[in-house]
């Protein structure tokens, strides 16, 4: 009984990895009311930059862009009280192109483009290099980053447009 019980909880276990893994696990969209917690807008309303951290115990921020999630990566617990890194399971971005979620850690962002998001000069999430390359080309962007290359101060920076 307990080694039937044990084998269901592995193949359990490979399943939710393997969806995982495969991309059919997908973030929660947000509700008409969610309120970014870094900037107070209706996140709603800008479909095509949100941006969405979920938590282990599977619940969700949504930001109205990739800049103001790096701002709360960051700095979790100055937006949302007792909130941690540690106890992020999942960041997704809206990739510019398809406008389908992708994996924030996996995507590559381009900065200083001519395109700009609900909040100003924004991070565009693209889910290739390639994607990111032909984007900066084409919309006069000035860098390609990946997630790790985001430091603490660069979201404020694009704020500032001293990027």
């Amino acid at each position: 009984m307990i080694r039937r019980r044990l084998v269901i909880l592995l193949l359990a276990c490979w399943a939710t990895f393997a969806l995982a893994q495969s991309g059919a696990v997908k973030p929660p969209k947000p509700g008409a009311k969610d309120l970014c917690p870094v900037c107070g807008m209706l996140v709603a309303k800008y479909p095509n930059w949100v941006a969405t951290i979920v938590y282990k115990d599977g619940h969700a921020h949504h930001f109205d862009g990739a800049k103001d999630m790096f701002k709360f990566w960051h700095e979790p617990a100055k937006y949302a009280a007792g909130h941690k890194r540690e106890d992020m399971a999942a960041i997704w971005v809206t990739d510019f192109y398809n406008l389908q979620p992708v994996d924030a850690r996996k995507a590559f962002y381009v900065i200083g483009s001519d395109v700009l998001g609900p909040m100003g000069h924004e991070f565009v999430p693209l889910a290739t290099r390639e994607d990111a390359a032909d984007f900066l080309k084409d919309h006069k962007g000035r860098r390609i980053l990946g997630f790790d290359q985001v430091t603490v101060d660069l979201p404020s920076r694009l704020d500032d447009a001293r990027f």
